[in-house]
């Protein structure tokens, strides 16, 4: 296996583990949430609900000479004092076109967001393993892992990137050296509510020789379906 996790594969260009299809039926999402069947938490109420919409807010009420308060003056400015969050937590097994190969993504990344609304985050923390199991030419069962710190959760309705540095990977594995490099990959995802699925998550893998480091909070479209477990997503607020 090369330093593209793809590459593993019996497959004949570099974009095939983008090259996805598959449905898989789809859970409502939690309150507060965007979640698929399989991810267990729950976020407050007033966050994305499945449908998209944000949660509700409070209206009327007067102002100080005592006049009735127009609808779009009593909802709270999204700008406030305090600083935004956002998490994304879950293990999901991806779809992949190739009989005995199985791809586990783990993720649980976190970050704050500035109150102004800026889409890079102020602090992004946590962790994210890509675990690839899949079957040597004499039959036996190999499984190639990397863990990653992540650097890097940014968050939009039902979509997320995460980024991270590599900092454990199976021993003896073909990652060893990206692990001296302290590679970054990303991930993306989509965790679709009720009726608009699939999931879906994407993997750059490492970057080939010449093409440079991958940025932080960079990835690839979420083309891949989820066919397994899922995650629960929730977006900055």
């Amino acid at each position: 296996m090369s330093n593209r996790i793809h590459r593993t594969f019996p497959m004949n260009n570099r974009t095939s583990l983008m090259s996805l299809i598959a449905a898989v039926a789809l859970a409502a999402a939690p309150s507060g949430a965007w979640a698929l069947d399989g991810a267990a938490a729950s976020a407050p109420f007033g966050g994305w609900v499945s449908d998209g919409a944000v949660g509700s807010t409070p209206s009327g009420g007067r102002t100080a000479d005592g006049t009735a308060r127009s609808e779009a003056s009593a909802v709270p400015s999204p700008t406030t004092s305090a600083a935004k969050t956002a998490h994304l937590k879950g293990r999901a097994t991806m779809y992949f076109p190739a009989p005995d190969n199985d791809i586990e993504i783990t993720a649980d990344a976190h970050a704050t967001f500035d109150p102004s609304g800026a889409w890079r985050p102020t602090r992004s923390w946590g962790t994210f393993r890509i675990s690839h199991r899949y079957k040597m030419p004499d039959g036996t069962w190999f499984t190639n892992w990397g863990d990653f710190a992540v650097d890097c959760l940014t968050t939009g309705g039902p979509t997320a990137t995460v980024t991270g540095r590599l900092t454990k990977v199976t021993p003896g594995g073909p990652w060893e050296q990206l692990l001296k490099d302290r590679t970054r990959m990303g991930l993306s995802f989509y965790v679709a509510g009720k009726g608009r699925g699939p999931s879906r998550i994407g993997l750059s893998g490492a970057p080939l020789p010449g093409e440079g480091e991958l940025s932080a909070c960079m990835a690839p479209a979420a083309d891949a379906p989820v066919i397994k477990g899922g995650y629960t997503l929730l977006d900055k607020r």
